[in-house]
């Protein structure tokens, strides 16, 4: 088995309009080891939300290979993919994506009910992640009744319910204001460390990316730490 969580080697991305080719980024690696928080940022447009996708196996690399977990997550097809981010990885967006006529404890359990795990052991699992993120007396509340902050905080707890080997967020306090971009982010590193799962986040927030263990920039196709 890997020593790292996720890996991405080699990896290249670009994209061809009309007659126009752009390329996104070229020879991209990255080692993300358990329990690690790590920042990717950059100028808006510099592909950091495509490098995620990639990463997360929403999208394709044009080549090199992205390793979930040990196994060669990107080259899998889509069932198996879907298995194995579903097993492994969970996402956290800047818009949350929870099902509107769902509650939020019916949103938090989606991910076990996609693994067939019986409904009463997935809505007690989802009660314990809601409890823990603040949101014990909101379970039966639909999005549309939730904030902007309540509402990341159910997307955070859906993306732990399988409990994890990495978390990947896309500028998951970019929606929000700065009261409540701070608790979700301060949750975030506390949920990092109680439960051991790596995070990976794309955020253009430089002092949000400087209270992780490591901050990569992606700048003229380029992946690059910052020292």
């Amino acid at each position: 088995m890997s020593e790292f969580v996720l890996e991405a080697k080699g990896l290249s991305k670009s994209f061809q309009e009309a007659a126009v080719q752009t390329t996104v980024f070229t020879d991209v690696n990255l080692a993300i080891q358990p329990g690690e928080k790590v920042a990717i940022v950059g100028a808006s447009g510099s592909g950091k939300s495509t490098l995620l996708h990639i990463l997360a196996g929403l999208d394709q690399p044009d080549s090199g290979q992205v390793l979930l977990n040990g196994h060669s997550f990107s080259k899998e097809k889509g069932t198996l993919r879907g298995r194995l981010r579903n097993q492994y990885m969970g996402f956290v967006y800047q818009f949350h994506h929870l099902l509107p006529e769902l509650t939020a404890l019916e949103n938090v359990m989606l991910p076990l009910r996609v693994r067939r795990t019986p409904a009463k052991e997935a809505q007690i699992k989802a009660e314990q992640l809601l409890e823990r993120v603040g949101l014990a007396d909101r379970m039966v509340h639909k999005p549309s009744e939730l904030s902007g902050g309540e509402r990341q905080r159910v997307a955070i707890a859906r993306a732990l319910i399988t409990k994890p080997k990495c978390i990947l967020a896309d500028e998951p306090t970019g929606n929000l204001d700065d009261a409540s971009a701070d608790q979700v982010f301060q949750l975030l590193l506390e949920l990092n460390q109680e439960f051991n799962t790596a995070l990976v986040i794309v955020t253009h927030d430089l002092a949000l990316a400087g209270k992780m263990d490591r901050q990569l920039r992606l700048s003229s196709g380029q992946l690059k730490e910052v020292l």
